[in-house]
C-alpha cells in the first residue's frame, strides 16, 4: 500500500520538502511504515487508522519525550505528528540499523540502567497510551503492587474473560495472586520504564549506538522491563551483565520474571488468544 496523497501533501507542506520516493519497511501488525526520500534527507514514517488506534502517534511521542529528557539512552527523534481526514502519521529521523555485538549490547544494557535510575513519585504516568494496539491505564498508584494489579492485570483479565479466552476460575486466582503480590518482592522507588521491551523494540545503528523505538511507558518496578527482554529472547549474557554491573537487582529478579511477564502474555492473550492463554495459567501457578 503506498502513502497516500493527502499524507505526502501534509509532510511536504509543514516541512517545506519534497518527497522522492516511499519505500515499505517492516513495522509491525499495527502501522504502515515507510522511509521516505526527500529533498532534506531521509525520514521514517508510521501511518495508521485515526479512528482505530485514536491517539496513538501522540502517546508515542510523549513516551520518546519522557526518555529523552532522562539523558540517558537514545531515541528517535519526533519530526513531525499529523492527522488527515482518516489516517494518523508520525514521522522521525530515519535511523541506519547496524549489526548488535557484545560491545553494543554491553551499552544498552548500561543505558537503560542508567534511564532506570529517573525516579518519579507515584507508578504511573501523566497520561494514558497504548500496549500494542490495547489501551493501556496509568492511573497513578503508591505501590508498584497495587498498581501493577489494578492498572496491568486486572484489566486484561477481564478482557480475557469476556472474550471467553480464560474462565471465571482464571479471574479467581489472579485475585488470590493479588493477596499474595506485596509479599512477593521488594518495593523500590519507580522508575520509568520502556514499558514494551522486547527485541524488536531497540535497535542498534551503524556505529553501534542503541536506540529504543516504540515505547509504552509508566514508571514502576524496573524489573518489569527486564522481565519482558526474557519473554521473547533477543538480549544476550552482556546485556544483563552491563545492566547489573551498572544499577543491579534485587536478589531473586529471576524468579520473578514470570510474575511481571504476565502482562505482556495476558495482552497476547487478548491480541491472539491460543497458546498464549497456557502460558499465563503455567505462570500463574508457580505463584498460586
Amino acid at each position: 500500500m503506498a502513502v497516500s496523497a493527502d499524507i505526502i501533501n501534509d509532510v511536504e507542506s509543514r516541512l517545506n520538502i519534497t518527497v522522492k520516493r516511499a519505500n515499505p519497511v517492516s513495522g509491525g501488525d499495527i502501522n504502515q511504515s515507510y522511509r521516505l526520500q526527500t529533498t532534506q534527507g531521509d525520514y521514517f514514517i508510521k501511518i495508521n487508522s485515526l479512528h482505530k488506534f485514536p491517539g496513538m502517534f501522540k502517546c508515542e511521542e510523549q513516551g520518546l519525550s519522557a526518555i529523552r529528557e532522562t539523558n540517558t539512552i537514545a531515541v528517535p527523534e519526533v519530526v513531525l505528528q499529523g492527522d488527515t481526514q482518516n489516517e494518523s502519521y508520525l514521522v522521525l529521523n530515519y535511523i541506519e540499523a547496524g549489526d548488535s555485538n557484545t560491545n553494543s549490547s554491553q551499552l544498552l544494557g548500561l543505558r537503560l540502567a542508567q534511564m532506570h535510575r529517573s525516579t518519579a513519585k507515584q507508578h504511573g504516568f501523566y497520561t494514558d497510551n497504548y500496549m500494542g494496539s490495547l489501551h493501556q491505564s496509568n492511573k497513578r498508584h503508591d505501590s508498584w503492587a497495587r498498581f501493577f494489579f489494578e492498572e496491568r492485570l486486572q484489566p486484561m483479565v477481564k478482557m480475557a474473560v469476556d472474550k471467553k479466552e480464560l474462565t471465571q476460575n482464571d479471574a479467581r486466582k489472579f485475585d488470590e495472586l493479588y493477596k499474595k503480590l506485596p509479599g512477593l518482592f521488594t518495593e523500590e522507588p519507580p522508575t520509568l520504564l520502556h514499558g514494551d521491551l522486547w527485541s524488536g523494540n531497540y535497535l542498534i545503528d551503524v556505529e553501534g549506538k542503541p536506540y529504543l523505538i516504540d515505547p509504552a511507558v509508566s514508571s514502576g518496578n524496573r524489573e518489569f522491563d527486564i522481565a519482558m527482554t526474557t519473554l521473547f529472547g533477543g538480549f544476550d549474557r552482556a546485556f544483563y551483565e552491563a545492566y547489573n554491573s551498572e544499577f543491579p537487582l534485587q536478589n531473586g529478579w529471576q524468579q520473578r520474571l514470570k510474575l511481571w511477564n504476565l502482562y505482556p502474555l495476558l495482552v497476547h492473550v487478548n491480541l491472539f488468544g491460543g497458546m498464549y492463554a497456557k502460558q499465563v495459567r503455567d505462570s500463574l501457578s508457580v505463584f498460586i
